[in-house]
């Protein structure tokens, strides 16, 4: 593969910066970034040498964005090496991310904040005050995680629609308000 050009070696190094705000490792964002630009398939040795990393670490990387299901392998006749690409569908990529990130942080969150809820509300003496509070947070995690549900159930273009319509949710909740 050629070397990156401008716009697109500064979107793969963004990409990479982002990923580590988001708490995903860099080379895996980087990689995703470039697989996503990329106008056709690449293998592990083409991604190592362009973006400068060891082949151990692409390895890994590819694991961890296969299993987010965020790129697809595919074949080249008489070669047996694995080409990667990414989703090109930007909904439907995020759609995913979304989803491993709601089981990574949000449904871990639900259990953990029911379980404490459990353990205070059965300790003696009970906390009222601890009690109170952790509800409240388990109520927002419920809300938010039934939110999600309905949303994720949209097909794509409803969820563009929704988004489109932002406008008029917020002023239809103004005018109610």
């Amino acid at each position: 593969m050629e070397a990156l050009g401008p716009a697109a070696k500064r979107f793969v190094v963004h990409w990479g910066e982002m990923g580590t705000r988001w708490g995903i490792n860099r080379t895996v964002a980087q990689i995703h970034s470039l697989l996503y630009i990329s106008p056709r398939p690449l293998n592990a040795e083409e991604i190592a040498q362009t973006l400068s990393v060891a082949r151990s670490n692409v390895s890994t990387s590819l694991r961890e964005l296969d299993r987010w299901g965020i790129i697809k392998v595919s074949h080249v006749l008489g070669d047996r090496r694995d080409y990667f690409e990414s989703l090109r569908d930007t909904w439907e990529m995020i759609r995913l991310i979304l989803e491993e990130r709601k089981r990574r942080e949000i449904d871990p969150t639900l259990r953990v904040l029911e379980a404490c809820l459990e353990e205070c509300e059965t300790s003696k003496p009970v906390d009222s005050e601890v009690s109170e509070r952790l509800r409240n947070m388990l109520g927002l995690f419920t809300t938010i995680d039934g939110w999600f549900r309905e949303v994720m159930s949209l097909s794509s273009a409803e969820l563009k629609r929704l988004v489109g319509m932002r406008r008029k949710v917020r002023k239809i909740l103004r005018f109610g308000a």
